[in-house]
């Protein structure tokens, strides 16, 4: 007797990949620039959103722009600290997904916390994506862009280590350059392995917790969102 074979992880990401699609364009008929931001667990994923979200309303305010309306999904196997922090750091409005032990977000969550946030009446969301650097990369959130953290003290080979996820992204962040002196992070190094994965992405150095570098970081999103938006 002859016996099926089923590739189930590629049925699923198949599946996936078109329902990111229809929300990608459903975004950008709505006119919402979502941003799919992942790392490690540590690499100051939160505390890089809230000096990011900071910078661009202060951006704005010293270019005389309007400031863009930011919303940010939070997802977690567990807890809402995240999201609490966010609301009390900046005072945009934030929601938490429990991804019930999943180790990644996919374009249904999305969807369904994009509807919740009330993503439609806001300009820029962030998705603050799971904890690590395997699951994530493998799934389409229908995110505009994507952008991977990577913070020194982790070490400047993980380009090499996890490939795909340095492949699939738009950006890279290099997080906490204030810790350099401490940690053997070779800045050249990294972008030599950046380079054997993905050739064409950009790399902000910064760091969170002082402030350095965010107004290059934030200078490059703020063009990519009003782009976007037309503006």
């Amino acid at each position: 007797m002859d016996v099926r074979t089923i590739e189930l992880k590629k049925t699923i990401l198949e599946d996936n990949d078109r329902d990111a699609d229809l929300l990608r364009q459903q975004l950008r008929d709505e006119g919402t620039y979502y941003l799919n931001v992942m790392s490690s667990p540590g690499s100051g994923k939160t505390t890089t959103l809230i000096r990011t979200i900071r910078t661009l309303q202060d951006m704005a305010a010293g270019q005389q722009k309007e400031s863009l309306r930011i919303g940010v999904m939070e997802a977690d196997i567990d807890s809402d600290v995240d999201a609490r922090t966010i609301i009390e750091e900046t005072g945009v409005p934030a929601v938490q997904l429990h991804t019930g032990g999943m180790c990644h977000l996919d374009a249904d969550m999305s969807r369904q916390g994009l509807a919740e946030l009330g993503a439609k009446d806001l300009d820029l969301v962030f998705l603050e994506n799971v904890g690590n650097l395997v699951c994530p990369a493998e799934f389409d959130t229908g995110a505009v862009k994507s952008v991977v953290i990577l913070s020194v003290p982790e070490g400047d080979d993980k380009p090499l280590k996890y490939p795909l996820m340095f492949q699939e992204v738009d950006a890279v962040l290099v997080n906490k350059i204030d810790a350099a002196p401490v940690f053997d992070f070779d800045e050249e190094r990294f972008r030599k392995n950046l380079q054997t994965c993905n050739a064409d992405a950009p790399v902000f150095f910064l760091s969170a917790a002082t402030g350095e570098g965010a107004q290059q970081w934030c200078g490059w999103l703020d063009e990519q969102v009003r782009n976007f938006l037309g503006r």
